[in-house]
């Protein structure tokens, strides 16, 4: 027998499945509880019973870790988390191999790349003849919504707002989890001030505060995804906007600089900032940076059960006008806090800004973060930002950020 003729038989022989269950370890340690994710799919199909969806097609990294506990990395292909009323299953990359499923909370089907849109032929056997499917339109592309149509002969509806709800408010065991992250992003905070040298590249800095928070992280949540913790850290112009990247520019004596360390646990955000300066700052910048300092302080004491997102952006908004600075403000002062990154996620009805009216209640968890940005060529250019987290209890907010901020504590000698 030839080598091609054999290899021909070979082929002919090989079983080329479009999905399979790959069980390939134990189930991982979650940083939820069961009763956790129990709760959650509840709430889910509460949801999908009210709007009378047969089945949900989560599609979002956050809306996929949310309901099962597994983040996944896309690198450009499609994953998906089917919830119905008896079953919720993770559909994931062969790529990944069994991972997923040690991380999923339930079931997992792994699709393989054998032939285009076996994504779509394992979804469709998970969610079988369901007629009207729950799905997040700020998600889905124009070509995914194509092939949902193409595989899936059922109405589609926007669940996308209703979830955002849910995980708005967060659980007992989010806010421990929010709480250690505030923890260690003080630690990652602590590391970048004791990095802080004329001479020193930015890139050099923030390495150091990362390296903390990872350090930290593994001792302290060993069962975690170790992935993901990152550090801005900016100096002089580019302190201008609040998500510059960190670059290897080398400080200066007088430079206003910009802290911000953002731990990552199991997918769950947090975050430090802080302005400082290389030495004494000039008269106009420390002017600017107490101003800033005064309406975080104003800020932090607005966050209470009651109080509306657009209310508490209008009072801050009448401080910075009678300044004279309220033409320098950034962004909006605030957001939430849970299952987001800056890659994905995003609580959006939960945002200190104009155009939001939610009312603040027990379990949400919320930033203050004010920034001025003054641009060259103005006494005081640079861009000053504080920033804590605030938790909302049956009792009282409080305050979960201990670093300290104002020029009384972040002056570096």
């Amino acid at each position: 027998m030839t080598h091609t003729k054999a290899l021909a038989m070979a082929t002919e022989t090989l079983v080329r499945p479009d999905f399979f269950t790959f069980h390939n370890g134990d189930k991982a340690p979650l940083p939820f509880s069961r009763a956790e994710y129990d709760r959650r799919l509840a709430g889910l199909r509460a949801i999908m019973t009210e709007r009378c969806i047969d089945a949900a097609l989560l599609t979002s990294m956050h809306g996929v870790a949310y309901y099962s506990g597994f983040l996944y990395c896309a690198f450009g292909r499609p994953y998906a988390c089917v919830v119905t009323q008896d079953r919720a299953v993770t559909v994931s990359a062969n790529i990944d191999g069994g991972q997923p499923w040690r991380r999923s909370a339930d079931e997992n089907v792994v699709y393989t790349d054998w032939q285009r849109d076996n994504y779509w032929r394992a979804v469709r056997d998970v969610i079988g003849g369901a007629g009207r499917i729950g799905v997040e339109d700020d998600h889905l592309t124009l070509a995914q919504h194509a092939k949902l149509g193409e595989f899936l002969s059922a109405e589609t509806v926007d669940i996308a707002p209703a979830t955002m709800q849910q995980r708005m408010v967060k659980s007992p065991e989010e806010i421990a989890l929010i709480r250690e992250g505030a923890r260690i992003a003080d630690i990652g905070g602590e590391a970048v001030r004791d990095a802080i040298r004329i001479g020193t590249r930015e890139v050099d800095v923030a390495m150091a505060g990362r390296d903390a928070m990872e350090v930290e992280i593994a001792r302290a949540h060993p069962d975690s995804e170790l992935r993901d913790s990152w550090v801005w850290f900016q100096s002089g112009f580019n302190t201008d906007g609040a998500h510059n990247p960190v670059t290897t520019r080398r400080l200066e004596a007088g430079d206003i600089l910009s802290l911000n360390t953002f731990p990552m646990i199991s997918g769950y955000y947090t975050a430090l900032e802080r302005t400082l300066f290389v030495g004494e700052p000039d008269a106009a910048s420390l002017a600017i940076w107490e101003a800033n300092v005064a309406a975080h302080d104003l800020g932090l004491s607005l966050i209470r059960e009651g109080a509306t997102c657009s209310g508490i952006c209008a009072e801050i908004n009448e401080f910075f006008a009678a300044h004279g600075l309220l033409q320098y403000r950034s962004f909006g002062y605030g957001h939430s806090f849970g299952l987001l990154s800056h890659y994905y996620g995003r609580e959006a009805g939960l945002e200190l800004r104009e155009d939001i009216d939610t009312v603040l209640k027990p379990g949400m968890v919320v930033s203050m973060e004010p920034m001025l940005t003054l641009p060259l060529g103005i006494r005081g250019a640079g861009g000053y930002r504080e920033h804590d987290i605030v938790v909302l209890g049956a009792e009282e907010p409080e305050n979960i950020t201990g670093f300290p901020y104002g020029p009384a504590h972040n002056i570096i000698a």
